[in-house]
């Protein structure tokens, strides 16, 4: 059995893992604390934390992480058995070209469990260094709860920790403006940011706590909307494992693979930029006024390309969407679809060469053949990702060319087919594709099964409760989809 992966074992066997992996210098661990992080997940130490590591190594940000681990499910031993440390494999295309990078990312100095540790938690907000919490709680931890009080050790929602530890800031530094923190949440909501700074205010007022305190809360905080957008799968294949740990000499239990592409949109004017300064190590993390342009350009082009094609390439047998892109056929439809199609129809005013420049991009990590990215689980909830992605940008397509977009119809037209389960049992919904069964994970799974027993696509199309719009109203849109149908 190899060593765990350890600063101690990085300094004896620095000369010959600087040959295979990128190292941290020793300087890196005498950092001052500047960030708090609430979660542990794979998205934060593949995309944020990998930012301030890159950061840190240059020279520029010069903070690091304390990381709270905010659930009640494991512990924080892997963490503090590591000190931290964690290698991050780097595997996909970019521009046309294979890209392979190891790393071992230091930017985390310590993990605290908020179950158990929590006066530790509390303790950070009288740092000085600190200025920056960032959180990926999942969408349901910024949610408010009632009777939520910031006295109980911990507090029982991410909002009400948030709250605790900025009153504790507050009470530390005597309410100076120059103690406000910078607070970025990536959950995937639109607006998490405003959703945030919404629910830590009704709380600080259902708390009573004083108006001073308040005042300060919203004058000298800022809370930041933000955009992620990176694939992190975490883990790789216990193959990929164990082939790296022996050819790295060390164990190591926190190993994440991510792909090349990343993506880190915030909501900042100039002092937001002042204290985020890890932003210009990379072209990754961006900070501008409105993000709106990078949230409809993943939205539209990458998740709608998405839900277009997952249900057709799935019933042409494919299984993952890197074999569906080596299908010269597939391919050529998906690029023509998403880049003739989708990205002349976003319903918000983009420079093409952004559109066309982020569509290859788009394009690159659909080609990666690190990931194993499974069709059946882009067609989770299938009806109302099309809803959401997809009808604004037929909308759309009808006012700038008063068409059917053909490979949209295409793709449409193959989603209804997916959708027609051949059997129900216990309430679950299965098609079925070349003898074979495969669920259909929809809330309107029940409402397709009626309606394939005697299918009237118009009578589909027509219903406004599924697009929020009667879509046969769109000229010669219902006999395309039939066509292909």
């Amino acid at each position: 059995m190899n060593q765990k992966l350890t600063r101690e074992y990085l300094a004896s066997n620095a000369e010959s893992l600087s040959k295979l992996v990128e190292l941290p210098n020793d300087k890196i661990f005498e950092l001052p604390e500047k960030v708090l992080q609430f979660g542990t997940g794979v998205l934060l130490r593949g995309l944020c934390d990998y930012f301030i590591d890159k950061a840190n190594k240059k020279g520029v940000f010069n903070g690091r992480i304390v990381v709270v681990k905010s659930t009640d499910k494991g512990g924080t031993d892997d963490f503090n058995e590591q000190d931290g440390l964690f290698t991050h494999c780097v595997k996909g295309l970019e521009n046309g070209q294979a890209i392979e990078e190891y790393i071992i990312n230091a930017s985390i100095s310590r993990t605290i469990s908020a179950r158990s540790q929590w006066n530790e938690i509390l303790a950070c907000a009288k740092n000085p260094e600190m200025q920056v919490i960032i959180s990926n709680t999942t969408e349901v931890g910024i949610m408010l709860l009632e009777n939520d009080k910031i006295t109980n050790t911990p507090p029982q929602s991410f909002p009400v920790k948030l709250l605790a530890f900025l009153y504790e800031r507050w009470k530390e530094f005597k309410g100076s403006a120059q103690s406000g923190m910078v607070i970025i949440p990536t959950e995937l909501i639109v607006g998490n940011g405003d959703k945030l700074q919404e629910i830590v205010l009704e709380q600080a007022h259902r708390n009573g706590l004083e108006p001073e305190f308040i005042e300060w809360l919203e004058n000298h905080n800022s809370f930041c909307n933000s955009l992620v957008d990176r694939i992190v799968p975490g883990k790789p294949d216990k193959e990929i494992c164990e082939e790296l740990e022996k050819k790295f000499s060390y164990q190591d239990d926190l190993m994440i693979l991510s792909e090349v592409y990343r993506l880190w949109a915030i909501q900042g004017d100039e002092k937001i930029r002042k204290v985020l300064s890890f932003a210009s190590a990379d072209s990754g993390v961006i900070i501008e006024r409105d993000i709106e342009v990078y949230r409809e350009l993943k939205l539209r082009m990458l998740n709608g390309t998405h839900t277009l094609t997952c249900g057709m390439a799935y019933l042409l047998g494919f299984r993952l969407v890197k074999d569906v892109m080596s299908n010269s056929y597939l391919s050529k439809i998906i690029t023509n679809m998403m880049l003739g199609e989708v990205s002349l129809a976003i319903p918000y005013k983009i420079d093409p060469k952004v559109r066309d420049r982020f569509g290859r991009m788009v394009l690159d990590r659909f080609r990666n053949p690190f990931l194993q990215h499974k069709l059946l689980d882009i067609t989770v909830q299938y009806t109302a990702k099309m809803k959401m992605r997809n009808v604004p940008i037929l909308l759309q397509y009808y006012r700038e060319f008063g068409k059917a977009p053909e490979l949209f119809a295409m793709g449409f037209a193959a989603y209804l087919q997916f959708m027609k389960a051949e059997k129900e049992v216990n309430g679950n919904y299965f098609g079925e594709c070349n003898g074979e069964y495969y669920p259909i994970n929809c809330n309107f799974a029940p409402y397709f099964y009626e309606a394939w027993e005697n299918f009237d696509l118009d009578k589909v199309l027509s219903n406004r409760s599924l697009w929020g719009e009667d879509l046969t109203q769109l000229e010669g849109f219902s006999d395309t989809v039939r066509k292909y149908l």
